[in-house]
Parts: C-alpha cells; sequence; structure tokens
C-alpha cells in the first residue's frame, strides 16, 4: 500500500520513488508524488526518515522536503 496524502484542495496524491544516475555513475533516489499509482515509480509505504510533507500554498501540490 502506497502512502497517500489528502491536501487542502480533497486531491488525493500517492508518495513515488524512482532512480537516477549523474555522469560519474552516482546513483541518487529522486521522490514524487502523483494523482494515480504511477508505473514510472515504486510507491512507498511510509516517509523516508529525514523529510517532510509540506504543501505549496497556490497549488496545492504536496511536496517531500528534508528537514533542517
Amino acid at each position: 500500500m502506497s502512502y497517500s496524502q489528502v491536501n487542502s484542495k480533497g486531491v488525493t496524491y500517492y508518495l513515488h520513488e524512482f532512480d537516477s544516475s549523474l555522469k560519474g555513475g552516482r546513483i541518487y533516489v529522486n521522490y514524487f508524488f502523483g494523482k494515480a499509482i504511477n508505473p514510472k515509480g515504486r510507491p512507498i509505504d511510509a516517509i523516508p526518515s529525514g523529510r517532510c510533507v509540506t504543501e505549496n500554498a497556490k497549488t496545492g501540490l504536496l511536496v517531500l522536503k528534508k528537514l533542517a
């Protein structure tokens, strides 16, 4: 079951991750929210440690940010 959250506009978003690589061969993980389970990313069951969910006040889009 993927982590889901409803924004202030009542739309449900699901958290995903996918791997990307840099020119030097280093691999890092990208996170994104989608309105549906997306085949381009792997659904995540929980928020990764050291991160929090915030919402863009204008658009209502959910964003995963690093904790300070």
